[in-house]
Formats: structure tokens, sequence, C-alpha cells
């Protein structure tokens, strides 16, 4: 299958310093007046340790963020003591204001377990319902859908989500997202809504699309998405949109953490942005021979986002080293 992602250089994504400068091209660049800077992470998966390290760290390199995205997994299975020592453990950091919390695979695992120190997949869902484990993620993040619209800073933020555990309604299938018709409609609403209002659109979903950035072209993550095209073909309309996703765990070090998602017949030969977020747990990277294996030595990481009047700057940042690794430039195409 065609690799669809389009790199950097080749979609009009400027890497800082790639281009000579001339005249044209040095007002090109101008950063613009300064609309807000926020910060992305994902796959917290239990680990209290590094959360903290990194919400330390992002307070300290963006004391006025006007918001925090969480892509899922923020807890390791979803029991609700879980999901309160995530909330305990922010708690005694200094957050933004706002928080997006997408919902994640790993926030449906209760139902392997029979009770929360022992595992037992033979006798799944273990009197867990589908229910319940939607209602332990409302309780926490503080509404009663898994899709919702944020704003950081005037910024629209759109979280994504399942809307089922598949694993409850057809058992050959686990973890693969569902996206209902309401949830779609809502999402082309939003887009045209702030399209239409000349605003770039930050997407939080958990899952990558396949054929994006690191690790979605792996045999492991290509199928994450039970209706991906209909996700692509609505996405892949706008050039301003961009998609951050968490799930695979892959080292932001890696070359295809942002790609231009082409999709064909959107009418959007440009495509639109997509972002891995990494993770703040264990780090992978690929094998080799279709799998995966984890990133030696201590790993967590995430995003930092500044969005200006005609550009919108990614930063990958090192939470444990507090240093940046890398950072890309992409113009908007409707500046602001």
């Amino acid at each position: 299958m065609q690799r669809r992602s389009l790199l950097a250089a080749a979609a009009g994504a400027v890497a800082l310093g790639a281009l000579p400068q001339t005249p044209a091209v040095a007002a090109a660049r101008r950063p613009g007046r300064l609309i807000t800077r926020f910060n992305v992470i994902s796959d917290i998966q239990g680990d209290l340790g590094d959360l903290g390290v990194a919400l330390e760290d992002l307070h300290q390199i963006n004391p006025g963020s006007s918001g925090l995205a969480v892509a899922g997994d923020i807890t390791p299975r979803g029991y609700d003591f879980e999901y309160a020592a995530v909330k305990a453990e922010c708690a005694r950091h200094t957050m933004p204001g706002t928080v997006a919390w997408a919902i994640g695979n790993h926030e449906f695992y209760v139902p392997k377990y029979s009770s929360p120190s022992q595992l037992a997949q033979a006798t799944w869902p273990n009197g867990t319902t589908e229910d319940s484990l939607f209602r332990s993620f409302y309780n926490f993040a503080g509404r009663n859908t898994v899709y919702t619209e944020q704003s950081f800073g005037g910024i629209p933020v759109l979280s994504l989500g399942t809307e089922r555990y598949m694993h409850y309604h057809d058992h050959s299938l686990w973890d693969q997202v569902w996206m209902s018709d309401a949830q779609f409609a809502w999402l082309e609403d939003r887009l045209r809504h702030w399209t239409a209002l000349r605003k770039p659109v930050m997407v939080i979903t958990h899952h990558p699309l396949p054929h994006t950035v690191s690790g979605s072209s792996n045999s492991l993550y290509l199928n994450d998405y039970l209706q991906a095209d209909r996700l692509l073909s609505i996405l892949g309309r706008y050039r301003d949109v961009f998609l951050f996703c968490g799930h695979t765990h892959w080292d932001l070090a890696l070359p295809d953490w942002y790609a231009r998602r082409v999709v064909p017949g959107t009418a959007n030969p440009d495509g639109f942005s997509v972002i891995n977020t990494s993770a703040i747990s264990t780090g992978y990277k690929d094998n080799g021979a279709g799998g995966e294996v984890p990133v030696p030595g201590t790993f967590n990481q995430g995003l930092q986002i500044e969005v200006r009047r005609n550009q919108v700057l990614i930063q990958a940042r090192d939470f444990a080293r507090r240093t940046w690794m890398k950072q890309i430039t992409v113009p908007l195409h409707t500046p602001i």
C-alpha cells in the first residue's frame, strides 16, 4: 500500500533554517502575532512519576499555557482509583485552566481483571459492563460524551474517541475505534464552522490513522479505525487541521514524527497535518521485522504548540532531560 504521508518540506511545512534568506522567504517566515501556546502529552498509563516530571517541566517552559491536551491512555486499566490517582498527581502541580482529555484503549481494560490484582482474561468481562467504563471516563473528564470541543486561547480543540469497546459487540475485535454517525456529523460541522471563521483546528485522538506518522504503517497499528476512510475523507478536506495522536509510544526522535496526509478525492492536494504525541510512559521504535522494540533508558516525551497569526510551531520535548528535541513550522493556509 502506498504511503500517502508527505513529510514537511514536500508539503509546505517549513523546518526551521531550511530555506535561503531571500527577502520574500524572510517575509513569509516572520512569525506574526502570538495567538496561543499549549502542550500535548499522551499515554500516561499509570506512570505517575514521569507524569509529575512532565507537568513540572511544562510549567517551567510554558507558565502561561492556555491548555493541556492528553491524547488517551490516561490510566493503565480504567479503574476509578486509577483516575483518582491521575487527578491527585495533577493537583500537586500547576496546571493550565483547560485540559482536553481524550479516551484511549487502556481506559477499557478493567474487564480483563477479576480484581485489581488478578488478571483473568479467560473470564472476560468479569462482571464489568461497557457502560461503567464510559461512566468512569465521563466522571473523570467532567462531561457526558467521548467527543467534545474546548478552546485553548481562542483556538478550537476537538477531542475524538471510540464510542464502543468493540469486544462487547464482536468477539473477534478488541481495541478498534468505532465512531457514531453523530460524532462524524459533529466533526464535519465543527470543521466547517471554524474554517469559515479562519481558525486552524486542533484535533486530539488516541489512535493514529494509517500511513501517517511513526508506527502507523506498522501492521500493529494499521487497522485501529473501523471507519478510517470516512474519518480521513472529512479531515482531508482541510489544510489547517492538526491531528495529534498517541497510542504507539513511538519515539519523537524518529523522522516521521510529523507528516502531511493527502486524501484522494478531497480536493485538497496539500493534505492536513498529523503529529505523533509519543508517550509519558515507555517509548518504542521499529524492530525491523514488522514489530516494535522498547527505547532503552529513561523515556518521557511530549509536545509544545505555538499558534501564531500565520503559522504553527510544533516542538518535540524530552521532559526527563528538559531539552528540546526538534521543531517544525507549518505555515497556515489561511492566516488568522
